[in-house]
């Protein structure tokens, strides 16, 4: 976890949450704090999503641990009982985000013992922390889920790009090696996650235009051909060195690999609006990916040791060259500003 908006978003939450409650009399205020932590949604559309979804599930749990506290009182084993069956109802709803919340409202009203006025004063708490954290979540520093994934689709290729373009020559240290290997891997589940606020905030929360979906497009086709990258290194580690190679075969795989890596930044530059839109043509990609490919084939047919490994690090790297030829015509179609191109 990294230190963000978010995490002061939070914190402003939970200090708004315990303002409110004390203003309005309402004890423990704890209650409220607790529900501001557990409101803060890293998109918009989440967090009005789970505003509506904890309102339904906390007012249902409110009422059942209400009547449960009048039939049971405040027992252990009825607290218990009631819980499971709060988290069966919110399963069956597919609620599941919710459950966390609604027990600890649960619990709350529970306390109570079926005295009406202790109960609406827990549930109200809870009320408090859910809408606090939702005003802050879009009135201050709202989540910008698009120039975040930019910002990470930059920071991965970076990392990508050293690992490929040692890959073959082995120079980088193991160490730094495993470092960055796993910051890519990191940043890639995170872009995964960041992929999916956008598809959210673009086909739910709002009417998507027919721009903004190629736009999503491209974005996809961005972490679909990071993963290729990263796929290659698996490659290169599992089966590249226990092959029998030549110094010619190992420069043509390095020198490949570093068209690659040029071709793919080239298509990140181009979607920047940082290089002239026909400055590189993925056609020709195409060509110097299908010439590679059948030299690794020749060199498969001779039969010599470990040519199957070869070819499987050589089958990777191709795929990796023309999915990054794919988001080159992706890009081509479709301009920063999400306006899509003529022709």
């Amino acid at each position: 976890m990294t230190f963000g908006a978010r995490m002061i978003k939070t914190g402003i939450a939970v200090t708004l949450s315990l303002y409110v409650s004390v203003w309005l009399n309402f004890t423990p205020p704890v209650i409220a704090a607790v529900a501001a932590i557990f409101a803060m949604q890293p998109s918009i559309y989440r967090s009005w999503r789970y505003f509506l979804e904890q309102l339904q599930t906390i007012t249902l749990g409110a009422a059942i641990a209400m009547l449960a506290g009048m039939l049971l009182s405040n027992d252990p084993i009825a607290v218990g009982v009631v819980c499971i069956l709060v988290i069966m109802l919110c399963i069956k709803l597919k609620m599941v985000e919710t459950i966390g919340l609604t027990l600890v409202t649960v619990v709350a009203v529970m306390e109570a013992s079926g005295q009406w006025d202790f109960a609406l004063n827990r549930f109200l708490l809870s009320m408090i922390g859910i809408v606090s954290a939702f005003l802050i979540n879009i009135l201050f520093l709202p989540p910008k889920p698009k120039e975040q994934f930019n910002d990470q689709i930059h920071t991965a290729f970076t990392r990508l790009s050293l690992l490929l373009r040692t890959a073959i020559s082995d120079e980088i240290k193991e160490k730094v090696f495993r470092e960055e290997k796993q910051g890519l891997q990191d940043s890639l589940n995170s872009l995964r996650e960041k992929y999916k606020l956008l598809e959210e905030e673009l086909k739910k929360l709002k009417r998507a235009k027919y721009r903004e979906t190629r736009q999503l497009v491209v974005y996809k086709q961005m972490l679909y051909t990071l993963q290729k990258g990263y796929e290659v290194l698996e490659a290169v580690h599992e089966h590249y060195f226990q092959a029998d190679r030549t110094a010619d075969l190992n420069k043509s795989f390095d020198r490949h690999l570093e068209k690659l890596i040029k071709f793919h930044e080239h298509v990140l530059l181009k979607f920047d609006d940082k290089l002239k839109p026909d400055s590189w043509d993925s056609a020709s990609i195409e060509e110097v990916n299908e010439l590679f490919m059948k030299n690794a084939a020749d060199f498969y047919s001779e039969g010599r040791e470990g040519s199957l490994r070869l070819f499987i690090v050589a089958s990777a790297i191709c795929e990796y060259g023309y999915q990054a030829a794919r988001l080159d015509r992706l890009v081509n179609h479709v301009d920063p500003g999400g306006e899509e191109k003529a022709g």
